[in-house]
């Protein structure tokens, strides 16, 4: 035989396991060529003794929360969830306990571990106050596969935004770079020196007085991509904490209308739809959700309020 590289070998030897699983293996000694440790780029030449030892899964410090889950689908390889506005997706600094990994460790009993690691894999997220459908991994193919759309922008995703103001065009495109904001770290924004490359592509659903209705279809998925884009675009979100409405809010004559907005205490943004190809079978999955009650009650109370000022 040609001589192959040990990876490559493996790779081919072991179709379940992902090619950074294999190099993990390699590196951590758990492949031996002929009783001796061998880097990747090893060439076999043939009839070498290969003994490969797949550890388990370790656990990580994060510990499982028995919190109740909407449950979209499930099966070996993927779980797909109704995340609620208010949730974190991951662990982070000030935010240890009550996250989306933390509910999904308790809920998911046949996870086979992300890089080594018994955990979900996370493979895109949702702001804390954005709500709808997000997936998780279950294991590290999954993980891959599913990571490799979103990066090739082959998923589909699509959102429901709450904005102060009424666009001129029925459509329109807000493409730019997005970086880290000039002067404020939490924030995202286009004229951040570094910064990259984001498509949002937009359509108005809705309009009522000083407020529209937009369907957010996304072509590329940075952070707060939806939030800063349509903010610097002149359209800030309704109840956003973090990019100013311009004191859109404040000028609004009707007082329980003000009110309700308040009461939010979040971004009105709605992940509705989210559709991919299973990681396993190929098939093409799609998912949809209604519009939480905080949002649908505005929704309702502007259209009442479109009917009676048509009267």
């Amino acid at each position: 035989m040609q001589p192959v590289r040990l990876d490559k070998f493996l790779s081919a030897a072991l179709p379940n396991e992902t090619r950074s699983a294999i190099q993990r293996l390699i590196d951590e000694g758990n492949v031996l060529v002929g009783g001796k440790e061998q880097r990747s780029s090893y060439r076999l030449k043939g009839g070498e003794r290969i003994d490969v030892s797949i550890p388990p899964a370790v656990n990580i410090e994060t510990l499982p929360e028995d919190i109740p889950l909407n449950v979209l689908y499930e099966d070996h390889d993927l779980i797909v969830i109704d995340k609620p506005a208010g949730m974190v997706v991951h662990p982070a600094a000030g935010n240890h306990s009550g996250t989306l990994v933390n509910a999904l460790l308790s809920h998911c009993k046949d996870l086979s571990g992300i890089g080594g690691k018994l955990r979900p894999g996370i493979v895109h997220r949702l702001d804390k106050g954005t709500s709808g459908v997000i997936v998780a991994a279950k294991n590290d193919l999954a993980h891959q596969a599913l990571a490799a759309q979103f990066s090739s922008h082959h998923i589909k995703r699509i959102y429901h935004a709450m904005v102060f103001g009424s666009p001129s065009q029925d459509s329109g495109r807000i493409e730019g770079n997005i970086g880290r904001h000039p002067t404020d770290r939490l924030r995202r924004s286009g004229s951040a020196l570094y910064g990259k490359h984001a498509v949002t592509r937009w359509r108005v659903k809705e309009r009522y007085e000083r407020i529209s209705l937009l369907e957010i279809r996304l072509e590329t998925g940075r952070t707060h991509q939806i939030r800063a884009h349509l903010t610097e675009a002149g359209f800030p979100l309704l109840g956003d904490p973090l990019y100013p409405d311009g004191g859109r809010g404040n000028n609004l004559r009707d007082p329980l209308l003000r009110k309700m907005i308040c009461s939010l205490g979040r971004q009105a943004l709605h992940a509705s739809t989210l559709g991919f190809m299973h990681p396993s079978t190929g098939q093409y999955l799609e998912f949809s959700t209604e519009f939480p009650c905080d949002i649908k009650q505005l929704i309702d109370y502007l259209k009442n309020c479109l009917s009676c000022s048509s009267h």
